[in-house]
């Protein structure tokens, strides 16, 4: 094989080449792309987390438009690994806010370290989560494990956690471009909310997401976010570079 530029037969020998189609897209001008980035964060920066929800509804339309801009991601070897399962019945809200009270209960009054309720402390959060019946939704987002074929057998799902927290990503990003507010939250433990849901046993819940219109009286935490040079860098690589090993395996990838 040559290490230059392998044939695709080289590197997938036995299987047909993939099928591809022309790349659907329109490059801007250096002004545009600049204004419309700049526009998208100042979008976004108006994003905020908020624990009060208005019990107004919200269409399922708009959440299915959110969901299919979160299924836009990418993923490991295009398994799409992500399952949203929204809930708006109001008795199925409780049971869930129920279940969810139980294990954060636990958590604020026996699992918490002082590190971890020093970090909460500026947030204000505790193990009363109205807002799980408040919000006319909650999405609750699983990665799928594993896949299963129409026989049963199982077929392997490559960075799933990676690929559905970047879906996530995109479903808060649209929900907030939609006009509505969100809540992320991770009840620890979280087996639970599959038996609840009644998953299959490939899923895993990851995230729970509360949806919809701010209370007319909502309140935010008074924080700032940390500014760009704390978070961000451009060629401050080691001067001499790394050591390469040019016998060594190529770096694991997950594209």
């Amino acid at each position: 094989m040559s290490p230059d530029a392998p044939t695709f037969a080289e590197v997938y020998p036995g299987h047909p080449e993939p099928q591809v189609e022309p790349l659907q897209f329109r490059r801007l001008g250096a002004e545009e792309t600049l204004a419309r980035a700049e526009a998208f964060y100042h979008e976004m920066n108006a994003r905020r987390t908020t624990r009060h929800f208005s019990r107004d509804a919200v269409p399922q339309q708009v959440i299915e438009w959110a969901v299919r801009t979160a299924g836009t991601a990418p993923s490991g070897a295009h398994r799409q690994p992500w399952r949203f399962v929204a809930v708006q019945d109001p008795a199925l809200k409780e049971r869930l806010r129920a279940a969810v009270e139980a294990e954060e209960y636990k958590t604020y009054t026996q699992r918490m370290p002082e590190e971890w309720r020093a970090a909460l402390a500026p947030l204000g959060t505790d193990y009363v989560k109205e807002h799980l019946t408040d919000a006319p939704w909650v999405i609750v987002v699983f990665r799928e494990k594993y896949g299963l074929d129409a026989d049963g057998a199982r077929t392997k799902n490559y960075y799933t956690v990676e690929s559905a927290a970047i879906a996530v990503g995109l479903l808060i990003a649209a929900l907030h471009h939609a006009g509505l507010v969100t809540l992320t939250h991770t009840p620890n433990p979280m087996g639970f909310l599959a038996e609840l849901l009644g998953r299959p046993q490939n899923e895993e819940a990851l995230m729970v997401l509360s949806v919809g219109y701010p209370a007319a009286n909502a309140t935010v935490p008074k924080l700032g976010r940390k500014p760009l040079e704390q978070i961000f860098q451009v060629d401050l690589g080691h001067p001499a570079g790394p050591h390469i090993d040019p016998q060594a395996s190529p770096p694991r990838t997950g594209g």
